[in-house]
């Protein structure tokens, strides 16, 4: 028998495939989630899941330690988060981040864990599935806020006062540096929430909001509102929502 040729993974497969798995997703029960309230648990069951649904119909490049990333051929990196505090963290490489970036794309699935105390089984009901180009990865506030001085004529003694306000993590010079690269090279406007820390807060809720209403901002899947007490199979079921 022939071996199976799998089609190249592109980010647009990427986005077709995440609206699908989400789909599906939402309506499994999962016994080995039933009352576990690790968020990283969870968010390594759901990644793990989704490499493995790809790797049946597409080749792609793994990503690894060296990467730091999980498709590294694609530029784009997978968080999965709740949606009752939407956020993650990644490592920090460079506080130009906040204002140019990450540096690679986002996919984020952002859900809701609801566990059948009948049944002792969890559903992670994929409320919504974001794709965040690259070049919208920056901090909003803070790129908002350099472009905003770079329309009215600012210079670069004004966008170094501005990023000294906002407390970005440079020392002198490299302020310096990076005013002089806003003045020839202006920013993309980002629509995370970057935190300061050991590694990057990164906050979801503005990306959820925008996703579809801003190039660079893709909504992959958004979830039929269902009613409350009812579960992802026909019927009512005891549910509690956890995680």
């Amino acid at each position: 028998m022939a071996e199976k040729v799998l089609l190249k993974l592109t980010d647009v497969l990427l986005r077709a495939e995440a609206e699908k798995f989400s789909a599906a997703e939402s309506r499994h029960s999962e016994p080995s989630l039933f009352g576990v309230t690790d968020g990283k648990a969870v968010g390594t069951y759901l990644e793990h899941k989704f490499r493995e649904y790809l790797t049946k119909h597409y080749s792609f490049e793994a990503g690894n330690s060296a990467s730091g990333i999980d498709f590294p051929d694609l530029g784009v990196d997978m968080k999965v988060t709740s949606i009752k505090q939407p956020q993650s963290s990644c490592p920090f490489k460079s506080a130009r981040q906040k204002i140019y970036g990450l540096g690679y794309s986002l996919i984020v699935f952002v859900y809701e864990k609801i566990d059948d105390a009948a049944k002792k089984t969890a559903t992670l009901r994929i409320t919504n599935t974001v794709f965040v180009d690259k070049q919208q990865t920056a901090d909003f506030q803070i790129s908002k806020g350099l472009r905003q001085i770079l329309d009215n004529e600012g210079n670069a003694d004004d966008l170094i006062a501005f990023m000294v306000e906002k407390n970005l993590p440079v020392d002198e010079i490299e302020l310096n540096s990076i005013a002089k690269e806003l003045l020839k090279n202006r920013p993309a406007q980002g629509y995370l929430t970057i935190s300061n820390a050991l590694q990057w807060r990164l906050q979801y809720g503005r990306v959820i909001e925008k996703a579809g209403k801003e190039d660079g901002v893709y909504s992959v899947y958004k979830c039929p509102v269902i009613p409350e007490n009812t579960g992802p199979e026909s019927g009512v079921i005891s549910v509690v929502k956890n995680a």
